[in-house]
């Protein structure tokens, strides 16, 4: 249902982290939020660590993946450590090759 719309849920967790977590299809639709999410806990909020938590995400288009590597280096600007947990073996080949460095992404033990 292309009306339903992904959910972004948001939340600190007892560290001080902030944990973003989309849930299903992140698309276009979903990029605009994203992105603003990410840019204002960056730029705002200057957690210590902000993670994206990918578990629920089965894909990301190009437009988004771009928008995580970006986040990861506006992160370093604002003394922000981005990580990304739980990406698929997929997504972990896709943010590598959009840029990500590989030690910000955290596969959940098998």
């Amino acid at each position: 249902d292309p009306m339903r719309g992904s959910m972004l849920e948001v939340r600190t967790s007892a560290d001080g982290s902030v944990v973003i977590a989309p849930h299903g299809e992140v698309g276009a639709d979903t990029a605009v939020e994203l992105r603003q999410v990410l840019v204002h806990t960056v730029r705002k909020v200057r957690p210590l660590r902000l993670i994206l938590d990918l578990a629920d995400v089965p894909a990301l288009d190009p437009i988004n993946l771009g928008t995580v590597a970006a986040a990861c280096g506006m992160g370093d600007d604002h003394r922000v450590a981005v990580f990304v947990h739980n990406p698929s073996t997929l997504l972990v080949e896709q943010l590598t090759a959009a840029g990500v460095p590989h030690q910000r992404l955290r596969q959940a033990a098998v």
